[in-house]
């Protein structure tokens, strides 16, 4: 594993040809995504500033250019009209060089539109010369033409009652309100994650702390809450965060999670009170960092989508100068009193050829590099294993028990395995046995769909050539169809 010194890693961009060489050798890794939002070199992670505006799908992800490291971070900016195929456009933000706000990282945040312009809200990492950490909340602006415009102030800085780590700004509009709400994920000076919340009545300036939002039952709930947003769904409020450094029952020895609490808000008190407990929003090994758009307006359902990965770990093409890749856009919506994940319709525009599911005496059948794979189940054992060899060894497999109570999702079978303190296997209960699965597999990951979006379980895996066979056991009936291409992955800085 490589070791980066720091000035390796918070090297500014100067000049788009120093990435050239890197470029070419990332796009020759046998691991590059065909469907999925993935960086053109280095590594990328949170999603930011998802919004709609001037009939277009705007995205923005987390950039370190010169490797899989978490150095110095830019805005990269994506475009699509259907949320399935994306187009590049380039850096929207770069940090400052010098004494900046943002010298060391422009850090998460969200965006919202106004008038023709949409407007970045985001963490600016600051760094003194002996490497003391400032946390500013930044704003800047783009127009039609794609030019980004950075405010010269911040609008805030840290807080000084809590820890310096304080970031992800989400903005909030409520319709029945003059006000706007901006929400932050922070640390308490005794080591306890929370959220901050500023008010303000204009987007623009004006934005005064209005408190730390109480969340009774979960006032010591990890040491750090990031990505906090707070959604209105079928009536209800749904609050999403982060959670850092605590293990749950389960997950492993995972120290980082993404999960929500289904509750009611209070604006006036800035009180969530939870309705049920927190509920991990992905069952898989690799989701974190979950943004919905932020000015969807279907009253009953979000468009989620998140970063396939997690902090503090490494993965097999770190080696190849590429980490990373963005979720399927999800639809959520709320059912009984747990979230619901499902893949959009848009999705079916990605399917190319339905390919024959034939079976060899083995009971194996092969699999594309890219494919979606829907099976419906009947009642009894049920087993399926992806990506085994020739002879049906090894690979994913998502069983359930004979009664289908429980599904279970295990990829100690692959031949390249990767952060096993993670933990190698997930569960998930099930109220009335498995019915259904739709399966997304791209040249390094697999999203799996239960029972139209009752649990999801996102993973990256790491195929060799050997490493592409299925093997089905119960009474199933299965159709697949190879994938399109999504996104060019062209050299464009």
């Amino acid at each position: 594993m490589r070791e980066w010194t720091r000035e390796e890693k918070y090297r500014p961009l100067k000049d788009p040809q120093e990435l050239i060489e890197l470029y070419r050798q990332v796009s020759a890794s046998s691991y590059r995504q065909t469907y999925h939002i993935q960086a053109v070199t280095g590594l990328m992670n949170d999603p930011n500033g998802f919004v709609w505006h001037d009939n277009r799908w705007h995205l923005f992800y987390q950039w370190c250019p010169w490797g899989a490291v978490h150095g110095l971070k830019h805005w990269y900016h994506i475009i699509s009209k259907d949320l399935v195929t994306w187009e590049n456009l380039g850096v929207c933000l770069l940090p400052d060089e010098g004494n900046g706000y943002d010298n060391k990282g422009v850090y998460s945040g969200s965006a919202m539109p106004i008038d023709d312009k949409i407007y970045l809200y985001y963490t600016g990492n600051h760094r003194d010369p002996d490497w003391t950490r400032h946390a500013y909340t930044c704003l800047a602006r783009i127009g039609r033409d794609g030019w980004p415009e950075k405010y010269p102030l911040p609008l805030f800085g840290a807080n000084p009652a809590y820890t310096e780590h304080q970031r992800d700004p989400k903005i909030i509009c409520l319709p029945d309100r003059d006000r706007y709400y901006m929400l932050i994920g922070a640390q308490t000076k005794d080591r306890r994650g929370c959220v901050l919340v500023y008010s303000s009545g204009s987007l623009q300036h004006g934005w005064v702390f209005a408190g730390e939002l109480k969340v009774p039952g979960y006032e010591s709930f990890g040491d750090m809450w990031e990505c906090p947003s707070i959604e209105r769904l079928g009536g209800r409020d749904v609050l999403l965060f982060c959670p850092q450094h605590l293990t749950i029952e389960g997950r492993g020895g995972s120290q980082n999670h993404n999960g929500y609490i289904i509750g009611s808000m209070d604006w006036d008190t800035l009180t969530f009170t939870p309705d049920g407990a927190f509920h991990v929003l992905d069952f898989g090994f690799d989701s974190y960092a979950a943004a919905c758009a932020n000015n969807h307006q279907e009253p009953d359902k979000a468009i989620l989508i998140a970063w396939m990965g997690l902090p503090d770990v490494s993965y097999p093409t770190d080696e190849e100068g590429w980490a990373g890749c963005l979720t399927l856009p999800r639809e959520l919506t709320v059912r009984k009193r747990r979230l619901v994940q499902q893949p959009l319709p848009e999705l079916k525009k990605l399917r190319d050829e339905q390919t024959s599911v034939s079976p060899d005496q083995n009971g194996l059948f092969r699999i594309p590099k890219a494919a979606e794979i829907e099976i419906d189940c009947r009642p009894g054992l049920f087993r399926l294993s992806l990506f085994t060899d020739e002879c049906g060894n090894g690979g994913v497999t998502i069983s359930t028990d004979e009664n289908q109570t429980e599904i279970t999702v295990d990829r100690s079978g692959m031949r390249t395995r990767f952060n096993p303190l993670e933990g190698e296997t997930r569960s998930r209960p099930l109220e009335n046995g498995l019915l259904h699965l739709r399966i997304f597999i791209d040249s390094s990951s697999v999203e799996i769909f239960v029972n139209d979006g009752e649990a999801v379980f996102t993973s990256r895996v790491f195929p060799t050539e050997a490493e592409h066979f299925c093997r089905a056991e119960g009474d199933v009936f299965i159709r697949m169809w190879t994938m399109k291409r999504a996104l060019k992955d062209e050299f464009l800085i």
